[in-house]
């Protein structure tokens, strides 16, 4: 007998609805849900695959461990979690606490059962040596929300149903169903924005996915976003289109800003931009005379050299123009389970509170930038990574000189790895311990809320149910924790008192807890039986969740600074402004060529292209060249060439196009499996390279340390001959 479960994808914050066909507990279908509100029956071709990782073959599925000849083999639950406790506390007691590193990736922000034992882990292990894939790709987003709002997840999103005019900037959420703003099925909103006489205009180096639906496109070169955004706002200012009565009822230090922006005029910024003045001076106009506008920025804009002041500068325009927490402009979410309070509550809200050992990089919201893993497990002293503990991350693809820190790996005493699969961070675990598939664990998600308007929260069921011998990722990390001394909180005394309940037969659950967060959450009963508040009963009982309504307009009840206001003139920030203006001078119009990443729809990171379905046809990881770089390179289409930084050179197949534009080449993230492909023969047969060999791990960010993965300089020439059979 079929038995059809309902549930939202947890691949990303999109959440997409899908219905399982299940047989005898196997998935036998997976189909889009066209009866799910939220999504509208569209799914992208990874939520279509997802019960493939669930079947896969290659997946891991027993604890292993890695003997002297490097091969793995298999041994029981308990030896694992006694050798890794054991080899912890060891170099622990011996090193201190920092001498133990953790990285976490991102499927564990979509798992709220896994996200919720983070915190518990790190805790336990007592250590600062903590980063994440977030790190590389969300930490400017982060920073700029904490020196602005006064928390790092108050974050505003485009309100893309009711805007007439949007300006998207480094971003190709036709591909990412919009990061930082869950919108599934992003093409049929760009064209509703179309349709109802709106414009969508797109700013990237890349004629990005996103491009192909916008009224206008863009180039510009990398690194420019925030040299382009502060012209914007010049602009504004220069036309008298900034009310500066209402920016002073809600925001300090506006003049500190104001006296700065005379250096980001569009002539000054034409170089460092690639964009003429008079386009410039056309869009910031259009952008204010629109009823209803938004900028938005997101990864290609993060990560570059001014990552963090272009991400500020991206809602300074939206303040200044009226439009930060105004219908059709950038609002701000109030999800049921506030994040904000969240990272508050568990001391991660902050930036620069310390600092890493060897290079003086600042954390944020607890995490440092994953750029400094390699250094620190090399460099000798106290305070030297000598263990890694991983989470369902694959650092070795994700952060900047890539075969640095594979080498590095290979030199610890220890190394622990929470992961479905071996790959090629996990080939150098002692030990990896592998949850089930998050298909046979239940689902809320804890990210996409704090990113969208409305008011949604849901629980799906799992879709099959978990083998005897498998753990969830929860009970892994819990365990890891339980075996350095910490518990399901992170806190010391409630811990202690939760261990002398569990030996009264009490057991700590996930739901529980979500259950007295759904309870005390704004939106709660409070355990209250008259209440018709939510709990965790009546989310299940709906299967499609609870829509709470829309966000609310404004801003204020959203700052978490003690004043009530926007702090726009932080010292950071400013510093920033006034490096970034002194760069300008030495901006020239010959810019060297560089090297940008890419996100492709059928990629999810690293970790899904050990899927058929997802790699077959035509080959994606290809290096993207304008025609006037190829034929000054003297390189052809469908050739290879060679692609030289500071730092690695190796060759790579060549796509000409003028799509990219030029003095720009393009790799897609997410590949290089050569190393895998032991253990993974789909990615292995499909291995591609990885664009992060080729970035610059001593290139950063200039306020919060984050790797420059856009923006790498480069040099390209025509590979040897092969030599024919």
């Amino acid at each position: 007998m079929t038995n059809t479960v309902l549930r939202a994808c947890h691949l990303c914050e999109a959440g997409c609805g899908l219905r399982f066909d299940v047989e005898d507990d196997r998935i036998v279908a997976v189909r889009p849900d066209d009866d799910d509100p939220h999504s509208r029956g569209y799914v992208c071709p990874k939520g279509m695959a997802i019960a493939e990782v669930h079947d896969d073959p290659d997946r891991v599925r027993r604890p292993l461990r890695r003997g002297p000849d490097g091969r793995f083999h298999e041994i029981g639950w308990e030896e694992a979690f006694a050798l890794v406790g054991e080899r912890l506390r060891a170099i622990r007691r011996a090193h201190g606490p920092d001498a133990i590193g953790f990285y976490y990736g991102n499927p564990l922000a979509h798992s709220y059962s896994g996200l919720m034992m983070v915190g518990a882990l790190v805790g336990a292990i007592g250590t600062r040596n903590r980063t994440s894939a977030s790190s590389q790709d969300g930490t400017p987003r982060f920073a700029a929300s904490h020196h602005l709002y006064g928390n790092t997840l108050v974050l505003p999103v485009p309100d893309l149903e009711h805007t007439s005019y949007f300006l998207c900037i480094g971003a190709n959420p036709a591909v990412s169903q919009g990061s930082v703003m869950v919108t599934p099925n992003v093409r049929a909103i760009l064209r509703a924005i179309k349709e109802r006489g709106g414009k969508v205009v797109t700013v990237d180096p890349r004629f990005t996915e996103t491009a192909r639906l916008a009224d206008e496109h863009v180039f510009i070169r990398p690194g420019g976003d925030a040299a382009f955004l502060l012209a914007l706002l010049h602009v504004l200012v220069d036309d008298g289109r900034v009310d500066r009565d209402a920016v002073a009822a809600i925001a300090t230090g506006w003049d500190d800003v104001h006296r700065r922006l005379a250096a980001f005029a569009p002539e000054r910024v034409t170089a460092a931009t690639g964009i003429d003045a008079a386009t410039m001076r056309r869009l910031a106009r259009e952008f204010a005379a629109a009823s209803a506008g938004v900028v938005y920025t997101r990864v290609g804009t993060c990560n570059n050299a001014h990552g963090t002041l272009a991400t500020w500068a991206n809602d300074v325009v939206n303040l200044a123009a009226g439009r930060l927490g105004a219908p059709g402009g950038a609002m701000f979410p109030e999800p049921p389970l506030d994040a904000a309070a969240f990272v508050e509550m568990g001391g991660m809200n902050g930036h620069a509170r310390w600092r890493s050992r060897v290079r003086g990089l600042p954390e944020t919201q607890c995490d440092l930038p994953a750029t400094i893993l390699a250094e620190e497990i090399e460099t000798p002293g106290p305070g030297q990574i000598r263990a890694m503990v991983t989470v369902a991350g694959n650092p070795v693809l994700s952060v900047p000189n890539g075969r640095r820190l594979d080498r590095a790996l290979d030199g610890l005493e220890f190394m622990v790895a929470v992961d479905v699969y071996v790959n090629e961070t996990t080939r150098h675990a002692d030990v990896i311990l592998p949850p089930c598939w998050g298909l046979a664990d239940d689902h809320s998600d804890p990210v996409g809320p704090a990113v969208s308007l409305r008011r949604h929260v849901r629980w799906s069921p799992p879709i099959v149910p978990k083998q005897a011998d498998e753990r969830a990722d929860w009970e892994i990390i819990l365990r890891l924790a339980e075996e350095l001394g910490g518990g399901p909180t992170g806190m010391r005394w409630i811990d202690a008192g939760l261990r002398v309940a569990k030996r009264l037969g009490w057991r700590y659950h996930p739901t529980r807890m979500l259950d007295m967060l759904f309870r005390l959450g704004p939106d709660g009963d409070r355990y209250l039986p008259w209440s018709k508040g939510i709990n965790l009963a009546t989310v299940q009982a709906s299967p499609y969740g609870i829509d709470l309504g829309p966000a609310r307009p404004g801003v204020r009840h959203r700052i978490r600074h003690r004043d009530g206001r926007i702090h726009l003139a932080t010292a950071p920030i400013l510093a920033s402004m006034d490096a970034l203006a002194r760069e300008l001078d030495t901006a020239s119009e010959t810019a060297p060529l560089v090297l940008i990443g890419r996100r492709e729809l059928r990629s999810n990171n690293s970790w899904m292209h050990n899927v058929a379905s997802l790699v077959a046809g035509r080959e994606r990881c290809v290096l993207l060249v304008h025609p006037t770089d190829a034929a000054r390179a003297g390189l052809r289409d469908s050739g290879r060439a060679v692609l030289e930084s500071r730092v690695h050179a190796a060759e790579v197949p060549v796509r000409v196009t003028d799509e990219i534009m030029p003095g720009v080449v393009s790799l897609p993230h997410g590949w290089g499996h050569a190393a895998a492909a032991a253990w993974q023969g789909v990615a292995g047969a499909h291995a591609g390279v990885s664009v992060n060999d080729w970035t610059d791990d001593q290139r950063v960010e200039d306020v919060v340390g984050q790797s420059i993965l856009n923006g790498v300089p480069v040099s390209l020439r025509p590979a040897p001959e092969r030599p024919t059979a």
